[in-house]
């Protein structure tokens, strides 16, 4: 095998950068060890909370697991890591796909398997990425002299990439016992690359956001983008070894597809869209829905939209639902920052059955005042924000994943130079505002939504003409890639 981390589509790496990735993988092995020899096993066991609704299974690599038999005729591994939501979030839209497709969608982290350096090394970078993302919104001149050039042209270079292929080596270990031939779609460029590293047969990398990074190519892997930009910039891979031109991706290492997103979203674009026109025809409360991590990051925004929104909500102009995730004590805060909230608000706080009745009743049914939602097990605090999206009306967001969702949003201050081009394209395709890049803006936007006709209106029509134009397809269209893989 041509060894990834010298090489990267004919552009050859210079002995400077090889020797880095070289050392980078040598600093994990010496501090997690090589696992490269261990043997584990690959245990099938139903997702708690994703087998019913989308029919997930888990793939588990310790002793004593379950023995469900992989379906090697319909099953499909969904391979991600947490690192934030969005691989989640994109990883439960291309097991929803699946799911309606027909297809057995196969959930295998590579962040979930403690004892493995594979989740060790992953540990590791995740820890460093979530403490520069909060020191990023604590420190302006970190921000600019840091952060911002880091996830703008850092992670873009060909050179990081050589890195990543070198450390996602010690990655494949975990593989050992999957089948080779049932395909893989990688939410993360490392379980992508990890997966050719292991010998896995049909890989398709599905590559988020809309901005062309090094950082995601996994060669070897059938590569997936959700926009034309997105395509541009990863076929010539544009900017990747500063201003060189470089060797092209070929032809058939890259496919656009569209936006990756639930089945269950797409299906109900016309009716939710028609329900939001109607609840603001007759007046009824504004519902915005605000997800808040719990890494710190924006704060001081998320309480200042709060401030604003509490008179309304009291005057049943406005409702509101928080999904804090799995950081229970983020509410905890906000209830001692507001003590206003008192009489205002409904907790749904760690169950689950209360948070899925809520949300199918919300659909048609009446909303007021102020609904927070905590979960501490990690598939219900992601897919929580997925359900609230049919009865919501505006999500309010960072330009992440999230900014390629169908339903009208306001898009907060980034988090990473690279999330900007999220709310770029969201905007010139009609379903999101633009970058609202301080607190002045934000508030702005929500009182042109409560106030305006016009923006939510255009908005809604936005999405259902994207919805007949296929934009919101991308999901599907990678499972049916990776299925055909093996023809």
């Amino acid at each position: 095998m041509t060894d990834k981390s010298k090489i990267i589509f004919d552009n050859e790496i210079k002995q400077g950068d090889y020797q880095k990735a070289l050392n980078s993988k040598n600093k994990y092995i010496r501090k997690y060890g090589d696992d490269s020899d261990s043997d584990y096993p690959a245990k099938i066991v139903e997702n708690q909370t994703l087998s019913k609704p989308l029919g997930v299974y888990d793939i588990r690599v310790a002793e004593g697991e379950g023995e469900i038999p992989f379906d090697k005729e319909k099953g499909i591994i969904v391979g991600n890591i947490r690192m934030g939501f969005g691989h989640y979030r994109i990883s439960m839209a291309m097991a929803s796909a699946a799911h309606a497709l027909g297809y057995t969608p196969y959930w295998m982290d590579l962040n979930s398997y403690t004892d493995t350096t594979c989740t060790k090394v992953i540990g590791a970078q995740n820890d460093l990425y979530s403490m520069g993302s909060r020191i990023s919104q604590k420190s302006k001149i970190f921000n600019k002299v840091v952060w911002e050039p880091l996830n703008y042209e850092g992670f873009r270079q060909l050179s990081y990439n050589a890195s990543d292929q070198k450390n996602a080596e010690l990655m494949a270990p975990v593989f050992k016992n999957v089948p080779k031939d049932i395909p893989l779609i990688g939410t993360h460029v490392w379980p992508a690359q990890a997966a050719i590293h292991a010998g896995m047969e049909y890989v398709v990398n599905a590559i988020p956001d809309n901005w062309p990074m090094a950082l995601h190519l996994a060669q070897g892997a059938l590569h997936t983008v959700q926009t034309h930009q997105s395509y541009m910039g990863y076929r010539i891979l544009n900017g990747m070894n500063k201003k060189s031109v470089l060797h092209p991706m070929d032809e058939d290492a890259l496919k656009y597809v569209g936006h990756y997103i639930d089945h269950e979203l797409v299906d109900n674009i016309e009716y939710d869209c028609q329900k939001r026109m109607e609840r603001k025809e007759s007046g009824e409360p504004i519902r915005f829905l605000l997800t808040i991590g719990g890494a710190g990051a924006q704060k001081e925004l998320f309480s200042a939209i709060i401030k604003y929104l509490l008179p309304a909500i009291e005057h049943k102009k406005a409702a509101l639902y928080v999904n804090v995730g799995d950081y229970r004590k983020v509410w905890d805060d906000l209830k001692e920052e507001f003590p206003e909230f008192e009489g205002m608000y409904t907790e749904h706080l760690d169950d689950w059955d209360d948070t899925v009745g809520f949300c199918e009743t919300a659909i048609d049914g009446k909303v007021e005042g102020i609904h927070t939602f905590f979960h501490e097990n990690i598939f219900e605090a992601v897919y929580c924000t997925n359900l609230l999206m049919r009865s919501a009306d505006v999500l309010v967001t960072k330009p992440s994943e999230l900014a390629f969702y169908p339903i009208p949003k306001l898009f907060l201050k980034r988090i990473g130079g690279h999330e900007k081009w999220g709310a770029i394209h969201s905007a010139e395709f009609g379903d999101g505002t633009l970058e609202c890049e301080d607190i002045p803006h934000t508030l702005q936007m929500i009182k042109l939504f409560m106030t305006d006709h016009t923006t939510l209106a255009m908005m809604c029509d936005n999405i259902i003409n994207n919805k007949k134009a296929g934009l919101y397809n991308g999901a599907y269209e990678v499972v049916k890639l990776a299925m055909g893989l093996k023809k």
